[in-house]
């Protein structure tokens, strides 16, 4: 079973060229994996699983920021090795949805601005692929910086 996900068809497709190199480091040639997938399913499926944790395990060592925006929040967070540090924007005004637009300054200024940082519950990659399960999207960190700056 997969740590993160298995890759859907899509992204295992994307990713054929990778697959095959992890094949071949793995001593497996192109007439094995396909006399595999046909004699041994649950080997080639095992095979498959450890490819997309590693995929998953590459891209999520990789993120330094996060952001997650809803219709009356942003949250932004800058991803560390040992905390997490999140920037949170939370709007009283019903009618405002950052999730089509992001606030003016001068908007912001009207609104609850917050920082708040902690250690991670589990280990720090679980707990980011969680985040992005759950809506969260890989950012530059341009969001961050940029309310960390109204602080």
């Amino acid at each position: 079973m997969a740590k993160y996900r298995l890759l859907n068809q899509e992204e295992l497709d994307s990713m054929k060229d990778d697959f095959v190199k992890y094949l071949i480091l793995n001593g497996i040639t192109g007439d094995d994996w396909k006399r595999m997938q046909e004699t041994n399913p649950a080997e080639a499926q095992k095979i498959t699983d450890l490819f997309s944790d590693v995929v998953f395990e590459k891209i999520m060592r990789g993120i330094k920021f996060i952001d997650h925006i809803e219709a009356q929040k942003i949250y932004t967070f800058q991803c560390l090795r040992e905390k997490i540090v999140l920037v949170g924007v939370v709007s009283e005004n019903a009618e405002m949805d950052f999730t089509n637009s992001l606030p003016s300054k001068v908007a912001l200024s009207k609104m609850k601005i917050f920082t708040q940082s902690k250690g991670y519950n589990k280990e720090r990659e679980l707990e980011l692929f969680d985040m992005i399960q759950a809506g969260a999207q890989i950012s530059n960190g341009e969001l961050f910086e940029s309310l960390s700056l109204l602080l």
